[in-house]
């Protein structure tokens, strides 16, 4: 159903196939149908309304009827059905006869069993026209199943191409490239061969343990979809599926019908298995690195319905050239009977066979077959190599080639005569080594070889070329400067001009020699470029050179020396500026230091500029001079200045120092203009008016006082003192004049008066005044004026004014505040909290805040009272001051603040081993310099890696060592490790791994030793187990005054011991030895000796060995146990501290 039905003979329907025994009998009345549709293949089924639809594969159709009946479905011809029951549901697979391809065509007439035009009985009713999905299950649901018109037919699929497999290729890897598999119909068949095995258990069960059928596989149901599929075309199988009613335990096992059923899968397991055979292959056109395999393909004719049965094999070749037993590798996997054997070695002896596979039933191996391919002309030689050479003459040698089954007779050597381009004969013979003589000195020649036999002439080996000898060339000219830099040099040179030719190859030596170094001419550079830069030089330094030139033949005379110098670079920046003395008003004395780097050169001259704060970046130049110090006059007190110095060198200017920052001293302001009336006067009162001083004295004038005189004999008497600029002086006498002086003061204190001004008050009270005129001066003052109307008496009050003062920038800030614990630990080290209160607005909306920190790094936020500084320095200490913003300006800033951020947490130390036993391991950190970095607050966390793979704390604490105990021999363990501080936790390490060493065989005790006859004794000892498969060897060494003698080394347990003198002492020990394998081959690990054994060789008679028993008992009887010594030496202790402490009762404290 992936194609179209072709137009052939009658087409089954699956009504016409036998249905199982429970969908004839009505066991079970509704029916579920599972359509199973492989990716490019299509499902075509006719609608209730009578519409066509296509269903378009990788899909599961579920179809459901409700009485019964089995839905007629068309079967192609060529394909079978098969019935398999799985987890309760009962599932017929539909899979071809054969893997012939039919082209697609459009369905034919006779597809009415297929296409009904009315909705079969099976079919509900559901709003869309499809079969209903099943409730519950997991398959596609009919919407998305969208009715198109049929697709066009496919192309008929390519045939698979044979594939020819070289040596290296394993025979799974070109399976998987040659068969092609779909991931479901894989399942599919795993699920199918569960199923065989389940039923073969259940019929072998019923028989009562009788001889079956062999073991059911996949090979039953054959994968024509992974064998016939090309680019997602080709035919596929069909499943469909329907529950199976559950029977009773006890009738299934007497069940007739459920035998049958079981018995029915080993029934073709077997047909198939006896369907082929592999003939004896043939082996024809053999040449010298070929032949050709053909082989026939046998189908056993015994049963006829199995010899009709067309098949589709899958044929695999093996070679081998070691042997008929040796190892086979298989060199092409397809389906072709004829193949083709390249790459073959000439007169070699193959050997070769061929398997068939059907499915996935197991290989039928023909018979091995022997050949032996031609034999040819030789190999292709290696190129000769020189032996010697002189001024006039080459001797060559080389070696002969692989001769492929035929004897070299003769070798053929070519030269080019020293002319590049054409090859001459230069000899011809059986000898390996030829010497050419009469040549040229310091001339190259090229050579090439080749090998004959009896068949003929290989090919020429590579060309090689060899130079005769020459002279030493004289000394080159000296380097010359090219390009001078600060740390840089750029020289270049020629050859030397006596010895240049068309064949001269020279190399060449620079040697350098720092002036002052000491160290003399040292080699800087040597290669065939007659040219070299010198990087990583020291500034405004002299350098000498020299220059010698090699050829083959050896080394030139030096040339001679010349010396170059290295530019200055520019000096450093001054010191930041420093006054001297005192800070005046109007001048004051500004100093500065030397830079530190001068660049190498001298400084030529210092500039010192001067800039006011409220100017900004506009900087002035004040002096330029090679002094250090500068009087700066002509200054302004109270005012703020900034100073900063550069200098000039050789190489240019400086950067700019750290600027300086001023604040000239304040003077009493200057006088004040004389008071003025601010309107007309009054009978009994005056409003004066006056004007701020124009020179201020470097301060905030903070106070007026205007003093009054009725004449110029009366005393003068205050009238008035504060910050205004007006004030009303009243209780006067109408028509008077009264004298008024006036004075400003500063923080410094008052200035002079003012010149006297003469005001006469009105001689009446006035009528109603009109409105007043009010005039808004500035945001914080409002001036009011009026007029009178007459002369006459006391009026009414004239009429309200108002007006309103004009917005202004917002007020001071109050000083910020820094948050604690606010940021997490991680960010604490880059992050500073801030949170500050928000200021008078004065008419205007605060739109937001510039916050400077730092060297006046300016950050603006929105109308907020708390921000976060990030991305800062960790351990830094900062300024921070705020100001707010509205649409007029912006305020002052606030007063400043310090916040400094947390350190960064510390690194990983380096983890090392610095001790291996077989059971402990002594671990060791923070050594050399990292340890003078890491503080007294650092802690460390060292971990180890347990049986499941998790890291567990061994060690949190400030050590710097830790010894890992209890460990096992041989075993590799890993470790990492991690430090903290009050900063938090650093990161991990790597893993370090660390191996224990394997341990030492036990101490054996001592030999023993029994004397056999006159001059035969035997020595034993205990045997000792292997040690984790190590085996175990002992070593028995002789004891004498000159030293210790090896007599046995072996695995053996026993020695003996044969021509030692009579009537003379010998002593024997042992130790064991632990053998083990490893890189470095055979390795060996003695354990300790045992205690030795005296033997006395007696002439007498044969006494019994003299064990070392007997003295160790006496030594043990004089000699003290390591508990009895550890004792004493407590108790003595105990006393000399009992003594002690009486003594210093004594002495001291009495």
């Amino acid at each position: 159903m992936a194609e179209q039905v072709p137009a052939l003979e009658a087409t089954p329907v699956m009504n016409d196939m036998p249905l199982p025994p429970h969908m004839v009998n009505g066991d079970s009345m509704q029916q579920v149908i599972l359509v199973q549709v492989n990716p490019g293949e299509t499902f075509t089924i006719r609608t209730e309304d009578g519409h066509v639809q296509c269903i378009q594969g990788p899909a599961h159709v579920p179809m459901m009827s409700l009485n019964g009946s089995m839905p007629p479905i068309f079967v192609p011809p060529g394909y079978m059905s098969q019935v398999v029951e799985e987890n309760g549901v009962r599932k017929i697979v539909i899979l071809p006869h054969s893997t012939e391809y039919h082209p697609p065509m459009h369905p034919p007439p006779h597809l009415q069993h297929y296409m009904h035009p009315h909705p079969p009985p099976m079919l509900a009713h559901p709003p869309h026209p499809m079969y209903p999905p099943v409730p519950g299950s997991e398959l596609h649901p009919p919407q998305y199943m969208h009715q198109h018109p049929m697709p066009p037919p496919p192309p008929p699929p390519p045939l698979p191409q044979p594939r020819i497999y070289h040596e290296y290729e394993s025979r799974s890897h070109g399976r998987s490239h040659y068969i092609p598999r779909d991931e479901r119909t894989g399942k599919m068949q795993e699920h199918l061969k569960k199923r065989i095995k389940d039923r073969h258990a259940i019929g072998h069960n019923n028989n009562n343990n009788k001889a079956g059928l062999p073991p059911s596989s996949l090979s039953k149901v054959p994968n024509a979809y992974s064998t016939n599929v090309e680019n997602g075309y080709g035919k596929g199988h069909y499943v469909v599926e329907e529950p199976v009613k559950q029977k009773q335990s006890g009738k299934a096992k007497d069940s007739p019908a459920e035998d049958a059923k079981a018995e029915e899968p080993e029934k073709e397991i077997k047909e198939l298995q006896d369907l082929f055979s592999t003939g004896k292959p043939i082996v024809s056109n053999i040449q010298a690195r070929s032949a050709v395999l053909s082989w026939s393909h046998l189908v056993n004719s015994q049963n006829e319905e199995n010899a009709n049965r067309p098949v589709s094999f899958t044929f695999e070749v093996a070679l081998s050239n070691c042997g008929k037993s040796g190892k086979f590798k298989t060199i092409y996997i397809g389906d072709e009977v004829t193949v083709s054997l390249p790459d073959l070695q000439p007169a070699t002896d193959y050997h070769v066979r061929v398997s068939a596979t059907y499915s996935s039933i197991e290989e039928s191996t023909s018979e091995v077959i022997s050949f032996t391919t031609e034999s040819c002309e030789p190999d292709r030689p290696a190129v000769p190599k020189l032996v010697n050479r002189t001024k006039n003459s080459l001797i060559l040698q080389w070696k002969g080639s692989n001769d492929n089954g035929s004897k070299i007779i003769s070798f053929l050597l070519e030269w080019d005569e020293g002319k590049p381009g054409t090859f001459q004969e230069c000899y011809f013979g059986h000898l390996k080594q030829y010497k050419l003589t009469k040549l040229s000195p310091s001339t190259k020649y090229s050579f090439r070889l080749a090998a004959k036999n009896n068949l003929g002439i290989s090919e020429f080996s590579e060309t090689v070329a060899f130079s005769t000898t020459g002279s030493v060339p004289p000394a080159p000219p000296p380097p010359q400067l090219n390009q001078a830099g600060i740390t840089t040099l750029s020289l270049e040179w020629g050859p030397p001009t006596a010895a240049v030719t068309e064949e001269s190859q020279f190399t060449y030596t620079l040697e350098m020699e720092e002036e002052g170094s000491g160290h003399g001419f040292k080699a800087k550079y040597n290669g065939e470029e007659p040219s070299c830069t010198l990087k990583n030089l020291r500034r405004s330094t002299s350098y000498k050179f020299r220059l010698f030139a090699h050829n083959s033949e050896g080394k030139s005379n030096p040339s001679e020396e010349v010396e170059y110098t290295t530019y200055p670079d520019k000096p450093g920046p001054p010191s930041k500026p420093y006054t001297k003395g005192k800070i005046r008003a109007y001048n004051v004395k500004v100093a500065w230091d030397p830079p530190k780097d001068n660049g190498g050169a001298e400084i030529s001259k210092y500039v010192l500029e001067i800039s006011e704060a409220s100017n900004g970046s506009t900087w002035n130049v004040i002096y330029d001079g090679t002094l250090r110090e500068h009087m700066c006059d002509h200054l302004r007190p109270g005012t703020s200045y900034k100073l900063r110095v550069y200098c000039f060198g050789i190489a240019g200017q400086s950067q700019a120092s750290d600027i300086l920052s001023i604040h000239t001293s304040a003077v009493p302001p200057g006088p004040c203009r004389s008071p003025y009336l601010a309107n007309r006067a009054k009978p009994r009162e005056i409003s004066l008016h006056w004007a701020p001083p124009v020179v201020n004295g470097g301060a905030e004038i903070i106070d007026y006082v205007v003093d009054m005189a009725e004449s110029d004999q009366a005393e003068c008497r205050r009238v008035y003192q504060g910050p205004g600029l007006r004030c009303t002086v009243s209780n006067l006498l109408p028509g008077r004049t009264y004298s008024f002086w006036i004075k400003a003061a500063n923080k410094t204190g008052f200035g002079p008066y003012s010149a006297k001004s003469q005001i006469s008050t009105a001689p009446g009270p006035p009528d109603q005044c009109g409105v007043p005129l009010l005039t808004c001066k500035t945001a914080t003052s409002v001036a009011v004026s009026w007029e009178a109307v007459n002369m006459a008496g006391i009026g009414m009050f004239g009429g309200t004014g108002i007006v309103t003062t004009p917005a202004s920038v917002p007020g001071a800030m109050s000083l910020p505040r820094l948050l604690e614990g606010k940021i997490p630990l991680p960010l604490a080290s880059t992050c500073l909290a801030l949170q500050w209160d928000e200021p008078n607005c004065h008419g205007s909306e605060i739109t937001g805040y510039n916050i400077e920190y730092g060297e006046r790094q300016i950050v603006t936020v929105d109308r907020v009272t708390s921000y976060t500084l990030e991305n800062l320095q960790p351990d830094t200490m900062y300024r921070i001051r705020i100001q707010a913003i509205n649409s007029l300006g912006q305020s002052p800033f606030s007063q400043s603040i310090k916040a400094k951020t947390k350190p960064l947490p510390p690194d990983p130390p380096v983890l090392e081993c610095v001790c291996f036993s077989y059971q402990s391991l002594k671990l060791k950190w923070a050594d050399g310099p990292n340890r003078i970095s890491l503080s007294n607050t650092v802690q460390f966390n060292l971990q180890m890696e347990d049986k499941t793979g998790r890291f567990v704390t061994l060690l949190n604490g400030p050590c710097h060592t830790y010894k890992v105990q209890r460990l096992s021999e041989c075993t590799t363990y890993n470790f990492k490790i991690q430090a903290y501080n009050e900063a938090g936790e650093g990161p991990f390490s790597d893993v370090y791994t660390f191996t224990t060493t394997k341990s030492p065989p036990a101490p054996l005790k001592a030999p023993k030793i029994c004397q056999l006859g006159e001059n035969l004794c035997e020595v034993t000892w205990e045997p000792l187990p292997p040690m984790k498969g190590d085996s175990i060897v002992y070593t028995l060494q002789l004891l004498s005054g000159r030293g210790a003698d090896q007599v046995y080394k072996g695995p053996d347990t026993s020695f003996c011991f044969t021509n030692f003198q009579t009537n003379c002492e010998y002593r024997f020990r042992v130790c064991a030895g632990r053998q083990y394998q490893n890189s470095n081959g055979l390795q060996e690990l003695l354990g300790a000796y045992s205690p030795s054994t005296v033997f006395s060789s007696q002439k007498k008679a044969l006494d019994p060995p003299q064990d070392d028993s007997a003295e160790e008992k006496k030594n043990k009887k004089r000699c003290l146990t390591d508990d009895q010594f550890a004792f004493i030496l407590v108790v003595a202790f105990a006393i000399v501290a009992v003594l002690c402490a009486v003594a210093i009762q004594y002495f001291l404290i009495k």
